[in-house]
Parts: C-alpha cells; sequence; structure tokens
C-alpha cells in the first residue's frame, strides 16, 4: 500500500471516530434534556407530575381519603379531569353490571347542580 492510501485510510478512520463521537454526544445530551424535562414534570411536592390537574382532598368522602395515595390520586383525577376520562371507554367490563359508558363513571356517579360529587365506589377495590 503506498503511502498516500495509508494517509486517506487514516484519515477515513479519523473522521469515522470523530463522527461517532459526535453522535455519542448528540444522543447523550437528548437524553440528558429528556431526564431534565421529565424531571421537572414531577414537581410536586407528592411525586404526583404536574402535567395534569387534581382536585383538592377536600372534595373526596371519608370513606375514599381512607383509601390508598394512588386511588385518591384517582378519584382527584376523575373530578378535575371529567371531561377528558369521559372520552375513554371503561376496560373493566363494569358497563355490563353498573352501566358505565366511560372512564369517568367508574369514578363518578354524579355532579349535583351546586357541584357536590356523588362518588361511584366500585374504584376503591
Amino acid at each position: 500500500m503506498t503511502t498516500r492510501r495509508r494517509q486517506a485510510a487514516a484519515g477515513s478512520h479519523t473522521t469515522r471516530r470523530r463522527s461517532r463521537r459526535t453522535l455519542t454526544i448528540a444522543v447523550a445530551s437528548v437524553v440528558l434534556i429528556g431526564l431534565a424535562v421529565l424531571g421537572l414534570q414531577y414537581a410536586a411536592t407528592d411525586g404526583t407530575p404536574a402535567a395534569y390537574a387534581l382536585a383538592p382532598e377536600s372534595v373526596l368522602t371519608p370513606r375514599i381519603r381512607q383509601a390508598p395515595p394512588r386511588i385518591r390520586e384517582n378519584y382527584r383525577f376523575a373530578v378535575a379531569n371529567r371531561d377528558t376520562l369521559s372520552k375513554f371507554p371503561c376496560f373493566c367490563g363494569c358497563f355490563l353490571e353498573a352501566g358505565h359508558r366511560n372512564n369517568a363513571a367508574c369514578y363518578i356517579r354524579d355532579v349535583k347542580p351546586d357541584g357536590t360529587v356523588e362518588f361511584d365506589l366500585m374504584s376503591l377495590g
């Protein structure tokens, strides 16, 4: 192999190494930025993602307030996001037994004209 070919081959190898290094740095940067954004979503003190609204615990009945934190969060989400939740069908089959037409009905039976929420307790477990 001539000297010129060796130099060209070495230059090509160096260029590939730089490209790999640049790609590695770019991927690592994207991952770190993604993790930072994800970390900002968990800014609430109780670990609840700040990406969606939750109703205050005070709207829950005493029985629901005794449920585990994740169950309480589900009920609070249902109260604050009923319109959104009503767009999703129920997947547990309660539409057959309880007549639920959407996922919001698994948590909220009715909302009175004064704003009082009547809960469905089936999601307590």
